[in-house]
């Protein structure tokens, strides 16, 4: 299917990249249908909506960033998805990239998680304070190569 994107114009998308949100993002309800769309930079996909264009957040797989992340997710969140095994689980971070020139960073704290089977997905809010909505994604890869 042909997409509209905010970056690339006009793009092909496999039928497999569509991605539902029935809940939304935070802040972004009212956006339920999306693609998974190839970025010019890898490792980072864009999260294209089929609603609004100019709507797409870039986004990364935080095991990329840091080997120790850990998204524990409540059972019950992960069945409104679906996802009854956990190895039917994708997840990605948003990314942010700051006009300002300051650090790009991932959100930990809010990560999402897809059903591979049925390609729904939501956005997880992390308990706890171990991991913030500014990760400093640079920094984690300094100290994932220093180890």
């Amino acid at each position: 299917m042909t997409v509209e994107t905010k970056t690339k114009g006009c793009v092909e998308v496999p039928d497999d990249r569509f991605i539902s949100l029935p809940f939304g993002l935070f802040g972004f309800e009212e956006y339920t249908d999306f693609a998974l769309v190839d970025s010019e930079y890898e490792p980072l996909v864009w999260l294209q909506s089929l609603q609004e264009k100019n709507l797409a957040f870039l986004l990364i797989d935080p095991f990329l960033i840091a080997d120790d992340y850990e998204a524990e997710i409540d059972d019950a969140e992960l069945l409104k998805i679906g996802i009854k095994d956990p190895s039917d689980v994708t997840v990605f971070t948003i990314v942010t990239v700051p006009d300002d020139g300051s650090a790009v960073t991932a959100n930990f704290q809010g990560p999402l998680i897809i059903n591979r089977k049925n390609h729904q997905c939501i956005q997880a809010v992390l308990d706890g304070s171990k991991y913030t909505t500014k990760h400093n994604i640079l920094e984690a890869l300094r100290r994932k190569e220093a180890k």
